[in-house]
């Protein structure tokens, strides 16, 4: 049994959530999400909240079943709160700037790197070595920034690249004379 999946989802005020069918739509003051729950499971507005409950008594539908509230309550929270990453870059001459509607990352290479920032995602850089990713989607921001992470990606020698705010990077000796 799915201890996540028993709660219901809480549908605070400002909020309204619609469901159709496997179609899960929640509108707030930030944005509107939509969602299509898998066939595993079936979704009901019920007494200002959201509930999943398992179709079947197999092990995908009850995988399903917690990964579908979890889910919901990602819409949620994003259209009330929204969600945010924070990447820290190291290493000298490497920085970071918006340029219009791109990121423009300096990392070592013999060129800039550019990154198209996607639409319903908002790309910051209080320093040159900070960069805060923000949006209401948590896949979609989490997407991001693993894709600028990816360009230089830290390495365990000196700490050099871009890793994420609080990440710990295990660092190795180097080689002994």
């Amino acid at each position: 049994m799915s201890r996540v999946g028993k709660k219901p989802v809480p549908v605070p005020a400002g909020v309204t959530a619609k469901v159709e069918g496997q179609n899960i739509a929640v509108k707030g003051a930030k944005g509107e999400l939509k969602f299509v729950a898998p066939d595993e499971v079936s979704v009901k507005l019920e007494d200002g909240g959201v509930t999943v409950t398992p179709l079947g008594e197999d092990k995908r539908s009850r995988a399903m079943w917690g990964t579908t509230r979890a889910r919901v309550q990602n819409l949620v929270l994003g259209v009330t709160k929204g969600f945010e990453k924070k990447l820290e870059i190291n290493g000298v001459g490497y920085k970071a700037a918006v340029a219009g509607k791109n990121l423009q990352l300096s990392l070592g290479f013999s060129h800039d790197v550019l990154y198209p920032i996607p639409a319903g995602v908002t790309i910051v850089t209080p320093k040159p070595t900070e960069i805060t990713i923000a949006g209401i989607d948590k896949q979609q921001v989490g997407q991001v920034a693993a894709e600028i992470r990816d360009f230089r990606g830290p390495e365990p020698y000196k700490g050099k690249g871009v890793k994420y705010a609080g990440e710990f990077i295990f660092r190795k000796e180097g080689k002994k004379k």
